[in-house]
């Protein structure tokens, strides 16, 4: 998806554009670090590229930039809740309008900082106030940075993810350590497995892993590199693809679309939304996923 071209709508900076593709409005980095590509529709990570490589970031190439449906691929941010714990599933904040709150930029990269407060509309869904912003680092690596502030007088509860679509050559020949032993099997009715310490895939993987490392990494033999994938603030990180069977039901993405995307996502999973990570009024919260190649 080449969100490079697009023409400039709006000038911010050297390095920071605003651009549209179809409805939706995309904050566009380019510098000499790397390039990237944030939509204001869900605050979402749509394309990441350090310098001299190829994208880190998968996107599906049927997904429609309507400004209503939620994007396939990228890196989607699931707030207040992640999964099908309530509706919409995995929160209204992917399908919600961010706003760019503030950019800089200096030799070392970019920092893009998107901001969502609640509104009508959340507060129909969701009865809190609350503002959350989305801090994107682009650089030699990429940062995302979920920070949750509860500006409610009352507490209440969240889970979350950043859920990355991250771009491989082959997801039948890639191995993946770091991501621990111990996980919940969402294709067993949520049975506690153990696994290996390495993992290569055959077929649909959607698991909850419960005692992942800090940092996980995805080794690519076709595309020739190792991706990093740092997380804080998690307890658990979900590791997923669809294989061919998921990709043919869903109509936003390509039937074999499964074969160049593995999702490691940076995760507070809850089974309910009461057993979330909860905020004290005025309390704030970090949520962070870095993600680098070499």
């Amino acid at each position: 998806m080449d969100l490079l071209s697009l023409p400039t709508l709006t000038y911010l900076s050297d390095n920071v554009t605003i651009v549209e593709k179809d409805e939706v409005k995309i904050v566009r980095v380019i510098h000499d670090k790397a390039t990237a590509a944030i939509a204001l529709h869900g605050a979402h990570v749509l394309s990441y590229i350090p310098a001299g490589k190829e994208d880190l970031i998968w996107m599906s190439s049927n997904t429609p930039f309507d400004g209503k449906a939620a994007l396939r691929g990228g890196i989607p941010v699931c707030w207040p809740w992640f999964g099908k714990i309530a509706e919409p599933g995995h929160g209204f904040a992917r399908i919600s309008q961010w706003k760019l709150a503030e950019h800089r930029e200096n030799e070392q990269g970019v920092v893009v900082v998107l901001e969502l407060e609640e509104s009508e509309e959340t507060l129909a869904i969701w009865p809190y106030k609350f503002k959350t912003r989305l801090f994107v680092e682009v650089g030699d690596e990429l940062k995302v940075t979920l920070e949750v502030n509860n500006t409610d007088e009352k507490a209440w509860t969240f889970s979350s993810a950043l859920h990355t679509y991250l771009n491989v050559g082959d997801v039948a020949q890639i191995t993946t350590t770091g991501m621990g032993a111990e996980y919940i099997d969402k294709l067993q009715d949520s049975k506690i497995c153990q696994g290996d310490e390495t993992l290569v895939l055959t077929d649909t993987i959607d698991r909850v892993y419960t005692m992942p490392e800090s940092k996980i990494t995805v080794t690519d033999p076709v595309l020739k590199r190792a991706l990093l994938v740092e997380n804080s603030g998690h307890n658990c990180a979900v590791l997923w693809n669809p294989w061919s069977q998921g990709s043919k039901a869903m109509a936003d993405m390509p039937d074999d679309g499964y074969k160049t995307m593995f999702c490691v996502e940076s995760t507070i999973h809850a089974p309910c939304l009461s057993a979330g990570q909860t905020l004290q009024p005025g309390e704030q919260y970090l949520l962070a996923t870095t993600i680098s190649a070499n």
